[in-house]
């Protein structure tokens, strides 16, 4: 996994990873950029993001019946998780894992739902929320909520890259533990 883990570094710091002065959709200002869906929309790095997600899943202690994630940006995570799921099936102890996507407004017609992707899950089914990246977790929270509305068991939280602004102990006061994939040091380390 170590090697996995280098080679997705290098591509997210390829295509992802910007320096110099950027506003966060947090309202934070930063001296980095991270956007990930370059690297999540890319053939390797989605198949990378995928085997690394599938791992700290596979690491955690529940029995997780599928992924979902807070549209736009976990769209292509919990796409790729779910594919490679499938072509990895029965491989190390993975199991293929259905995905669905909370909308940030509920339907506004037919069922109104916030959550797409429910006909693959039972009440009560334990999932991984995926995230690209963390910097307060107020998205993450809001997605944690909407999943608990719609029945089913919030398992883990992780994420791509966690910025280590507040959003892992805003996570913990809100009752979920976050992993992430990289914090922004190990990210440069990795990728060196």
């Amino acid at each position: 996994m170590n090697e996995i883990r280098k080679q997705l570094a290098r591509l997210l710091l390829e295509k992802s990873y910007k320096e110099g002065d950027f506003v966060l959709t947090s309202g934070r200002k930063s001296e980095y950029y991270f956007d990930c869906k370059q690297t999540a929309l890319h053939p390797e790095g989605a198949y990378l993001l995928a085997l690394c997600f599938l791992d700290l899943i596979q690491d955690l202690d529940a029995e997780v019946a599928g992924v979902g994630g807070m549209t736009l940006g976990a769209d292509p995570l919990v796409s790729s998780v779910s594919v490679v799921s499938h072509i990895e099936a029965g491989k190390g102890g993975i199991s293929p894992l259905p995905a669905f996507i909370i909308r940030k407004k509920s339907k506004g017609h037919g069922t109104n739902q916030y959550l797409e992707g429910m006909a693959n899950f039972e009440s009560g089914a334990k999932v991984v929320l995926l995230e690209d990246v963390v910097t307060t977790g107020g998205t993450l929270i809001t997605s944690c909520e909407r999943v608990k509305d719609a029945g089913l068991e919030v398992a883990g939280v992780i994420c791509v890259l966690d910025r280590e602004e507040g959003g892992r102990e805003n996570l913990a006061q809100a009752g979920y533990e976050l992993t992430s994939i990289f914090t922004r040091q190990e990210l440069l380390n990795a990728g060196a």
